[in-house]
């Protein structure tokens, strides 16, 4: 199979893919409309190839990295569908309690990318908890197709207090200073706008191109928050100007960017919607945001 770059893939390909991973296309239809793009060495087969997520390669903290202590661990979660699975990590050298941080998925499960991501922030200096809202299904399934269907059948508001207990069972550990903060991705990013209007408490919020909180809403944040968007993502980023409004008209404590030339989904490195540059910036950002928030 020929090679493929990143710049042989127009924006109407990675639109497409956008379709596909949000469920407004099934597989049959994604393609179907793919093959209108199959030219040459660009064939269904090697487009299909090159968008989906690879996991194998493009790890950057390993499951078994001596510097974490990085364990499976289950919380309650009665409302919530029971018992949730969840990756704890922190510094295998933490000598006193830490700042915590639930991370929260995409709209798949609970992936390698973002148990990756999890470890990453523990990395940083904090207790991170990143739960799995399918767990009540069986947990993630091993791959993100099924994950999105098996996502799609759980309920809304369910899944909700999933990561609503998460926050309280993580302000409570004992190697938590009790200052918890959410950061999550695409569907988690809008679980971290919730979280935002819904926990009083909460000490922080960074949602990556997420869904906005209706405006009547906006009144109930408390914590500050730092928002990453995309401007090819318009169908999240075009949501902002009405949420930045209605921030602005109640005084909430909010920092925002949005990211030249990048794609929903710039973030995550295991897809060619990844944007390194973009990527690196917002998560340093969202760390010292952390670290000023969390601390």
């Amino acid at each position: 199979m020929s090679q493929i770059n990143k710049e042989d893939i127009t924006q109407d390909i990675y639109n497409l893919y956008d379709d596909y991973a949000h469920n407004r296309l099934d597989r049959r239809g994604f393609m179907e409309k793919l093959s209108l793009y199959a030219v040459g060495s660009l064939t269904v087969p090697a487009l299909m190839s090159f968008l989906m997520p690879d996991y194998k390669n493009n790890i950057q903290i390993k499951a078994d990295d001596p510097r974490l202590k990085s364990e499976y661990i289950t919380y309650d979660s009665p409302n919530g569908g029971g018992k949730i699975k969840a990756l704890l990590s922190k510094p295998i050298d933490a000598k006193k309690v830490l700042g915590g941080i639930i991370v929260v998925h995409e709209n798949r499960g609970l992936n390698p990318y973002i148990e990756d991501v999890a470890r990453r922030a523990a990395l940083a200096g904090f207790i991170s908890l990143a739960p799995d809202a399918l767990t009540p299904l069986g947990g993630y399934p091993g791959s993100d197709d099924a994950g999105r269907e098996m996502q799609s059948k759980r309920d809304k508001g369910e899944m909700e207090q999933n990561f609503i207990d998460a926050f309280n069972y993580l302000k409570n550990h004992k190697d938590c200073n009790g200052k918890v903060g959410v950061v999550g991705f695409c569907y988690g990013g809008g679980i971290s706008n919730m979280m935002a209007v819904r926990v009083p408490e909460l000490a922080a919020a960074v949602p990556f191109y997420g869904g906005q909180p209706a405006v009547d809403d906006v009144p109930k944040i408390k914590a500050p928050l730092l928002l990453h968007y995309a401007s090819l993502d318009t169908r999240i980023t075009n949501g902002w100007t009405a949420y930045e409004a209605a921030l602005k008209a109640n005084n909430k404590k909010y920092q925002a960017f949005i990211y030249e030339g990048a794609n929903h989904g710039f973030h995550n490195d295991t897809t060619p919607r990844y944007d390194k540059a973009a990527a690196e910036l917002a998560w340093k950002r969202t760390i010292d945001f952390f670290k000023e928030h969390l601390g």
